[in-house]
């Protein structure tokens, strides 16, 4: 299913004007037994918050390496539900084609929704790369069978890059851009930090 996904997946540019940019986030309750996913709409390029919204569901899929989506997904799609309008951009924290079968969640669920996605990872899961110099904004490439795959991007001087992956309808030089948009005096883009914070029960 995922190869198959993969096949359908567009890599270049094709999203309008971005006023409503989203962060993506899964957590998990009772031990795992509860999937909390949250959402959390900035206006772009302000970065304001404007709405976030949660949804909890029993999980019903194993944690497996690889098929993350097909665990924390579900909860995702009744979050992103509950918005009174779609945003225009998802910043999922995840992979977007940097996974062994190029369909890690932020392909899986900009698929799914038609809404260009991008993978902000805080860990890699395959491929290689040089370390990427230490200004903010570098970034090297992520390499997977001689396929550039991602970019290893520095948000940070002085701290530890991370892992973006085009997911959907996007290309990787403006999946980059976006999230170096997104990134102000954190690593994450503050989509993700906001989203990260609900769906970890932070606020």
């Amino acid at each position: 299913m995922q190869r198959a996904g993969a096949a359908q997946l567009i890599l270049e540019d094709r999203l309008g004007p971005v006023r409503r940019v989203a962060g993506v986030d899964v957590g998990f309750e009772a031990g795992g037994a509860i999937t909390r996913a949250a959402v959390a709409v900035l206006r772009y390029p302000e970065l304001a918050v404007l709405e976030t919204v949660m949804a909890r569901r029993p999980t019903t899929f194993p944690y497996r390496p690889g098929l993350l989506s097909f665990r924390e997904l579900p909860a995702v799609l009744e979050a992103l539900a509950q918005l009174p309008e779609p945003p225009d951009l998802l910043l999922c924290d995840g992979q977007g084609i940097a996974h062994p079968r190029r369909f890690g969640i932020a392909s899986h669920l900009g698929l799914l929704v038609d809404i260009p996605t991008i993978g902000v990872a805080k860990t890699r899961l395959c491929g290689t790369h040089e370390e990427p110099p230490h200004q903010r904004g570098a970034w090297a490439p992520l390499w997977a069978k001689g396929e550039m795959i991602g970019a290893v991007l520095r948000t940070r001087p002085g701290v530890k890059p991370l892992y973006v992956s085009p997911g959907h309808r996007i290309s990787l030089e403006s999946a980059i851009a976006y999230v170096m948009a997104c990134c102000t005096r954190y690593r994450l883009p503050e989509t993700t930090r906001h989203a990260h914070r609900l769906a970890s029960n932070l606020t």
